[in-house]
C-alpha cells in the first residue's frame, strides 16, 4: 500500500508558490467560487462541512467558498490551486478544522496575512492539543455547535447592525441538531456498548457518541489513515472480529479504499458482515451537515438491525 500522509494538505502550497499565485494575472481554475455581492462577507470553509455551517449561520449576508467538496477524492491528497489560494486571501472569515488536517490553509493565510481575516480553528475550540490522535471532528456533536457560534460572533463583529440576524440563525442551526442528538441517544439506549469495526478512525467520534465498542485496534486505524502498512498480526485480528461475528457492523472511508480495505471489506461481506461508508468531506449534492449526520446514524441502525448495508449515502 502506498504511503500516504496523515494530513489533507499532502501536496502543500509553499509559501513562495502562494505568492506568486496572488500576483498572478491569470491563474489555474480550481474551487468554484461565487461572487460576493456588495453587503455581503466573503468566507471559506477549508471543508465543506464547515463552509456549510457557515452558511447556514451567515445566510445572505455571506458569500461562501468551500475549499474541499469533492466527495469522490481523497482529501489526504489534497493538493491547494492558485485559485486556492486566492479565495483564501480575500476571505474577511475562514474556518478550518485543525489537527494538521489542513494545514495547507495555514501556508496560505501566513503567505497573504490579513488584519482583518477572523480564523476559526475547530481544534482549538474544543481545546484539544496537536497530539490529539483523530482528526475528523465533525463527527463529534460538540464541535458544529462550537463552530456555529464562533462564525455568529466573527460575523457579528464584521457586520454588527446584523448581530441579531446571525444570532437567530444561531439558535436555528442548534436547533436544528437535536434530531441528531436523540438519534444517538437513542441508538446508544437502545443498542448499548454495541461491537462495531472500522478501517480508520473516520467515524470514530460519532461511534463513542452512539455507545459502541469499538473493536478494532486504533494503532490499525491510525496506520491505514497514515498509509502505513500495518502488521500481519493486526491485519489477521480485523479479519477474525468478521469471521467470528464479534461485531455486528464495518464502517470504512468511504472516500479512500485501497488494497487492504478492499480486503477488509470482501472479507466482511463473505462472513454476512453489513459496512457502512463514512466521509471526510459532505457527500454533495442533497445534503446539508445536520441532514448528513442523521444519514449515517440511520446507516449505522439499518446495519445493526436489519443488516443491510450503506456503502454510499
Amino acid at each position: 500500500m502506498p504511503s500516504r500522509p496523515r494530513t489533507a494538505a499532502a501536496a502543500v502550497v509553499t509559501a513562495a508558490a502562494v505568492a506568486v499565485c496572488l500576483l498572478a494575472a491569470a491563474c489555474s481554475p480550481g474551487v468554484a467560487t461565487t461572487a460576493a455581492a456588495p453587503g455581503q462577507v466573503v468566507a471559506v470553509g477549508a471543508e465543506n462541512q464547515y463552509a456549510n455551517v457557515i452558511s447556514q449561520v451567515g445566510g445572505k449576508y455571506v458569500s461562501v467558498t468551500a475549499v474541499e467538496s469533492n466527495p469522490n477524492t481523497d482529501p489526504h491528497s489534497f493538493e491547494a490551486s492558485p485559485s486556492v489560494a486566492q479565495s483564501v486571501a480575500a476571505a474577511q472569515l475562514v474556518v478550518q478544522n485543525g489537527l494538521g488536517y489542513d494545514t495547507f490553509m495555514n501556508k496560505i493565510e501566513q503567505a497573504a496575512p490579513s488584519s482583518g481575516r477572523r480564523v476559526i480553528v475547530a481544534q482549538h475550540l474544543l481545546g484539544l492539543p496537536d497530539s490529539t490522535p483523530n482528526p475528523h471532528l465533525w463527527y463529534s456533536p460538540a464541535t458544529m455547535p462550537a463552530v456555529a457560534r464562533a462564525v455568529a460572533a466573527g460575523l457579528s463583529s464584521l457586520q454588527p447592525d446584523h448581530a441579531g440576524y446571525f444570532a437567530a440563525n444561531l439558535r436555528r442551526f442548534d436547533g436544528s441538531l437535536r434530531p441528531w442528538r436523540q438519534a444517538l441517544a437513542q441508538f446508544k439506549a437502545e443498542y448499548p456498548a454495541t461491537p462495531v469495526a472500522v478501517t480508520e478512525p473516520v467515524g470514530d467520534y460519532m461511534l463513542q457518541a452512539a455507545g459502541t465498542r469499538i473493536l478494532t485496534p486504533f494503532t490499525l486505524q491510525a496506520q491505514i489513515m497514515n498509509g502505513v502498512d500495518p502488521s500481519p498480526q493486526y491485519v489477521s485480528l480485523q479479519n477474525g472480529l468478521f469471521a467470528a461475528h464479534r461485531v455486528r457492523v464495518l464502517l470504512y472511508n468511504q472516500q479512500v479504499t485501497d488494497a487492504l480495505t478492499q480486503s477488509f471489506l470482501s472479507q466482511a461481506r463473505h462472513d454476512g458482515i453489513p459496512v457502512v461508508g463514512v466521509y471526510e468531506t459532505m457527500p454533495t449534492p442533497g445534503y446539508d451537515y445536520q441532514s448528513w449526520m442523521l444519514a449515517e446514524v440511520a446507516a449505522l441502525r439499518r446495519a445493526v438491525t436489519d443488516k443491510i448495508s450503506t456503502q454510499k449515502l
